[in-house]
Order: structure tokens, then C-alpha cells, then sequence
């Protein structure tokens, strides 16, 4: 599948086929497409633990208040992105540049995992609602949680995707 199809067919699942595993082939194939991101000075400031069974239950839950992310403990895979220090040159960059490279970082992982995991025919949803401090502790974890990814076979059908227009996004300078 070429990427501009992945990225039409690409959608935030909420509804999981929750007796169906995913195939460790398929769950590799993710994991290297995130290895191949692109960050700042090849740092990678990033950990992916991969949650499944009873853990990723237990993670699901703390990912679910107030009335959201009840598709979460259908998914039999939740992916925890978690924050690692800077590499000593992207570290220096982002504080000459005030810019937060690490977020950057992060958003580019959580875009290429996802993207791969359309790519394998399984559904994917990019989590920031959620209780970071326990999900550290229940997967063990030294660094700040950012993102969860939830994983697994859809059982909703793409929506329709409403986009901004090429226009309203793009400006063409020179």
C-alpha cells in the first residue's frame, strides 16, 4: 500500500475486536517502522513498552474517566510511549532554540506507528487522556508517559474524514 492510501484509510479506531490477537509479524513490523522515525539528531528520546493481556487491561483503565476511552479495554494491544533524555546535541539545540524537540520526536513515532500498523489492516487509536503517573509505575517505567497507542483488528468501518482544505492549510510562497 502506498503511504497517500495509509494515510486515507488511517482513522482513530474505537471499536476492537477484542478475540483477536495481533501477530507477533504484524506487532514487528510496527515496532521497526517506529525504530526508522526520524528525530532530532538521530536520538530517538523515546520507549515503547508493548502492553497486552492482563497489563494492557490494567493500562487500559487508567486510560478510561470520565465517560472516554471505554473502546480501550477491547484493544489487545496498547503501546505506551514514554519520554527519554535528549541526546547531549539535541539537548543543546533545544535549549539554544527553546524549541521542545522531544514532543516533536514523539508526534513523528506515534505517526509512523500507526501509519504501519494501517498498512498491517489493523486498527489504531493515539491516546493523551490518561492517568501517566500510574501507568509508569504499573509498566515500570523511569520516564514521563506522553502517548498511548491502542492496537488491534478494527470492527467499525472508516469514517468519512473531515479535513481542513489544501487552501486553508497551505500557502505557497516565492
Amino acid at each position: 500500500m502506498d503511504f497517500l492510501r495509509v494515510a486515507q484509510t488511517r482513522y482513530s479506531c474505537r471499536k476492537y475486536d477484542a478475540k483477536r490477537e495481533v501477530e507477533a509479524q504484524k506487532l514487528d513490523a510496527i515496532l521497526e517502522a517506529g525504530i526508522l522515525a526520524p528525530s532530532a539528531c538521530n536520538g530517538q528520546p523515546y520507549h515503547i513498552t508493548v502492553c497486552r493481556g492482563e497489563k494492557a487491561s490494567e493500562v487500559a483503565k487508567l486510560a478510561q474517566d470520565v465517560g472516554i476511552n471505554g473502546f480501550a479495554s477491547d484493544a489487545p494491544i496498547l503501546l505506551v510511549i514514554s519520554e527519554k533524555p535528549y541526546v547531549k546535541r539535541a539537548a543543546f539545540g533545544a535549549k539554544i532554540k527553546q524549541n521542545d524537540y522531544r514532543s516533536m520526536d514523539i508526534g513523528i513515532l506515534a505517526a509512523y506507528l500507526t501509519a504501519e500498523a494501517s498498512s498491517q489492516g489493523l486498527g489504531s487509536c493515539i491516546l493523551g487522556w490518561f492517568d501517566g503517573k500510574k501507568i509508569a509505575t504499573v509498566c515500570g517505567l523511569d520516564g514521563t508517559v506522553r502517548l498511548l497507542i491502542t492496537l488491534g483488528y478494527p470492527l467499525d468501518e472508516l469514517r468519512p474524514k473531515n479535513r481542513k482544505t489544501k487552501e486553508e492549510l497551505v500557502d505557497f510562497l516565492g
